[in-house]
């Protein structure tokens, strides 16, 4: 699961966001316009993203980003209107990219690789830190960061649904909580506590999670929207 959500300057789509996270596809992304409208969005998100990191929050105005975007102001409350626009559209754009979870052959291995994804993206990418934080402080950030975080476990799923088919662990078995399970300890090393990369974290967190995942300690609960893995795939 890439970790980065501000890193998309792909002006030619829009939010990869699906409605059912575990449910193994997302909503294709609609068409976005291109030319002049394209290049000037990537212009600004661009600066969103710059000014965020080094100025934070309470630094980002439409001002400051049209100043640094070598936009009009006007342009940008017209199309933006204000702050909390900006920073949902950078983390809709995050969403624009084609990136699926690896398949390496068991479901041990896939979350591993997942983890190292997250950590890179992580590492690489001091905005997304940023923009989670920023989440807490405007409710349009906080609603388009759900749908980022929505897609990536619709295109997540597909992990679980291989484990499923291949038997290593039940039908039934919910994709969203192995998800979580898996990825959880490395948001809370990096994002949390900003404890810095640890690989072997992630490869030991994906190593206990698989073995919980094959002994059924990941069941379907009520109220999660069907994210499980049905029995119907079993071969």
């Amino acid at each position: 699961m890439v970790a980065s959500v501000g890193a998309s300057e792909n002006s030619g789509a829009g939010p990869g966001s699906g409605p059912v996270a575990g449910g193994g596809r997302s909503v294709p992304p609609a068409r976005r316009p291109g030319g002049r409208t394209a290049r000037i969005r990537a212009q600004v998100l661009r600066a969103v993203r710059e000014q965020l990191v080094e100025r934070g929050y309470d630094g980002l105005t439409v001002d400051a980003v049209a100043e640094r975007a070598g936009v009009h102001r006007t342009t940008v409350y017209r199309r933006w209107r204000d702050v909390g626009g900006l920073l949902a559209d950078v983390l809709d754009a995050a969403g624009d990219d084609g990136w699926r979870p690896p398949d390496t052959g068991t479901l041990e291995g896939d979350l591993m690789a997942v983890n190292a994804e997250v950590e890179a993206a992580l590492a690489a990418e001091p905005v997304t830190a940023a923009l989670i934080a920023a989440s807490f402080r405007s409710p349009e950030a906080a609603a388009a960061l759900r749908r980022f975080w929505e897609d990536r476990y619709a295109r997540c799923a597909v992990v679980v649904e291989r484990a499923v088919e291949r038997g290593e662990c039940p039908g039934g078995t919910c994709a969203r909580r192995v998800l979580i399970a898996a990825t959880a300890p490395v948001y809370q090393q990096m994002v949390l506590i900003r404890g810095g990369t640890d690989p072997g974290l992630g490869r030991q967190v994906a190593r206990g999670v698989a073995l919980a995942a094959a002994a059924g300690a990941f069941p379907t609960g009520t109220g999660e929207g069907g994210h499980g893995v049905p029995h119907a795939v079993l071969p």
